[in-house]
């Protein structure tokens, strides 16, 4: 049972925003670039993760990755982290104010008017409430939450299967194809390094903690097929009018009632995921940076706010930039510890692996920025 637990707790987990971006993005690079990106992410990912894994069980309880870091490579290593880690969920925190604007804005718009702006607003303004008085209580709902809207999802299969179209899955966009669109999108997607100490330590001691290492490959592997699943039935159905978030475009094929429960759950899958990523952010910066508690909510909550009202609206930008870089640092850090744990795997695994996130970074800074 505890395995059980502790896989749909990492897979709930990832599963996230980055989802919703998938379906576009293979509408983008088309569905054998995506396939052979995910198979070769998803083995990546459960390597960085499995090794992390290891890490957790030979390091003393009750850190997190800033503390293995300092634990394993320094202090350098755990303000790298520090950095890495806040921006990363900064930016996880603006995909959600994004993600949780538009579907808002599909649900009421049409009802009672107003626009994207409107409604991202008013999503910033409630989970601002919820992370300055640390209300917890929320995130007890966001595991049922996710459970009903693939409940939801399933309902859509076959409410739409007769629209699922093999034709619509090889669909491409002309004159979009960009080979390195699914990279950061995807190591977003199916990151949940954040939960590996906190699942190692409801496993208690001795050999109970071991079953770790089995959690986290199931954990990665249920996550893709529930990716490859939500691809299937939201491409397969929609084609050519798939939408960057993935639920907009559904309602012509499968009608309001479907579409607007999807939208609900939606909203709630990403508003609990923000509130989560927001206290954590909050507690680093209050209990670890030693920063005033109501500024550390102030950056937490407005930053991101800021970055959308300059024109930051792009989800699967923002998706993307945050897991090619963020993602990338933290997953070399790991790589790095794992490198002192293990060092006679070192150079012929850790190495490679070290050196494609390393591009990856540049690739994504020049790209972001020429």
């Amino acid at each position: 049972m505890k395995i059980l637990y502790g896989v749909s707790i990492l897979a709930g987990t990832i599963i996230g925003a980055g989802l919703f971006s998938l379906p576009y993005i293979t509408s983008v690079v088309g569905i054998r670039v995506m396939g052979g990106y995910m198979l070769f992410l998803g083995i990546v990912a459960i390597l960085v993760h499995y090794f992390l894994g290891e890490i957790a069980l030979k390091t003393p309880d009750f850190l997190r990755l800033p503390g293995f870091a300092k634990f394993h490579l320094g202090k350098n290593a755990q303000k790298i982290a520090y950095v890495s880690g806040i921006l990363g969920m900064l930016g996880a925190i603006l995909a959600y104010l994004i993600l949780g604007g538009e579907f808002l804005t599909a649900l009421f718009s049409p009802i009672i008017g107003g626009g994207t702006l409107y409604y991202t607003s008013a999503f910033f303004i409630v989970s601002s409430l919820f992370i300055y008085f640390g209300i917890k209580a929320i995130s007890k709902v966001e595991f049922w939450g996710i459970v009903v809207f693939f409940i939801l999802l399933g309902l859509a299969f076959f409410r739409g299967f007769g629209e699922i179209s093999v034709e619509n899955l090889f669909f491409m966009r002309e004159g979009e194809f960009d080979f390195f669109l699914p990279y950061g999108a995807l190591l977003f997607a199916l990151w949940g390094a954040a939960l590996i100490p906190e699942i190692e330590e409801t496993l208690a001691l001795g050999e109970e903690r071991k079953k770790l290492l089995k959690i986290i490959p199931l954990g990665i592997i249920v996550s893709l097929v529930i990716s490859v699943f939500f691809i299937v039935i939201v491409l397969g159905i929609t084609g050519e009018h798939t939408t960057p978030e993935a639920l907009v475009g559904l309602e012509m094929y499968l009608g309001d009632g479907v579409t607007s429960l999807m939208l609900v759950f939606g909203v709630l899958v990403i508003f609990t995921s923000l509130i989560a990523i927001g206290l954590t952010v909050k507690k680093i910066l209050w209990y670890d940076l030693k920063i005033d508690k109501n500024l550390a909510c102030f950056i937490t909550c407005l930053v991101p706010f800021l970055f959308f009202l300059a024109g930051v609206k792009d989800f699967i930008v923002v998706i993307g930039v945050v897991g090619a870089t963020m993602i990338a640092i933290d997953a070399i850090l790991v790589l790095l510890m794992y490198g002192k744990i293990k060092p006679g795997k070192m150079r012929f695994l850790t190495y490679p692996l070290i050196f494609l996130f390393i591009l990856g970074i540049l690739y994504e800074v020049i790209y972001f920025f020429a």
